[in-house]
């Protein structure tokens, strides 16, 4: 967990200051991309792990240990990227994301602590997928709606930036867990891991702390819907290859029946 999250956060914040000078955005757009950059991984990525057919308990770790730095990590970051162009409160964003990130861990853990075992609270579980979709959807839709007029002048550049940045994410993140030896299921978390990051938060902290900068947002809003896509994409990707690769490999059955066929017929 220790090596995926330094993992996380060097790749992709370099990624991001890298692939805004390659594209040469704007200052607002190149705000939006580092702040995605500089985010804590995407707590969506945990199922997409899981439908990877990866290390999920790394993941959750991953996802944890990242949120739990991420108040102190990411104003630090931006600071060091855009902070001689972009005016910035770090302590009031570190406060804000002490309240968004590790807040919701501390409710939740208690919850789970002192009702995990009641009826009612297993009802409550079920329903909050669907609630986080729908705020997710809110938060989305509400960037879109006020700052669409903006968007349609820069899409297409922010939608090739998000998605350099992106991919270039996965395959330094799979490449990372080649290099310290990792099996297959923890090379496929950590390359999500890596990859998808809390582009909800980056959306959050755009609006409230750059509403100068409506650029921000809307890069940030972007990678929200294009990491949610890639992400799943890659997962099933994952999946299909495990499936490809049994159909192509003898079962045991097979392997029986060729052996019987390979031994001579002795006559009775």
């Amino acid at each position: 967990m220790f090596i995926g999250s330094i993992i996380q956060y060097t790749v992709m914040p370099i990624l991001a200051i890298g692939v805004a000078s390659l594209f040469d955005l704007s200052p607002g757009l190149t705000l939006g991309l580092v702040l995605v950059g500089t985010c804590p991984g995407g707590v969506s990525s945990n199922i997409m792990s899981y439908l990877a057919k990866g290390d999920v308990a790394f993941s959750v770790g991953m996802t944890t240990v990242s949120t739990v730095i991420a108040p102190l990590i990411t104003p630090l970051w931006l600071n060091y990227l855009v902070g001689q162009s972009v005016e910035m409160d770090g302590w009031g964003m570190f406060r804000f994301m002490l309240l968004v990130t590790l807040l919701p861990v501390a409710i939740g853990s208690m919850l789970n602590i002192l009702f995990h075992n009641k009826h009612w609270f297993k009802d409550v579980q079920a329903v909050m997928p669907g609630v986080a979709v729908l705020a997710f959807a809110a938060i989305v839709g509400g960037v879109a709606a006020v700052f669409g007029s903006q968007f349609l002048h820069s899409g297409l550049v922010v939608i090739l930036a998000i998605a350099v940045h992106n991919f270039a994410g996965y395959i330094l993140g799979f490449y990372s867990g080649v290099l310290f030896g990792m099996n297959k299921a923890k090379k496929r978390t950590i390359s999500i891991e890596v990859g998808v990051q809390n582009a909800g938060l980056a959306t959050g902290l755009s609006t409230k702390f750059f509403p100068a900068n409506a650029q921000s947002a809307i890069a940030a809003a972007v990678a929200c819907i294009w990491h949610s896509i890639s992400g799943s994409v890659l997962a099933n990707i994952f999946a299909w290859w495990d499936k490809r690769q049994e159909a192509k490999s003898p079962t045991a059955i097979d392997a029986q029946v060729i052996v019987d066929i390979d031994k001579p017929i002795k006559n009775s």
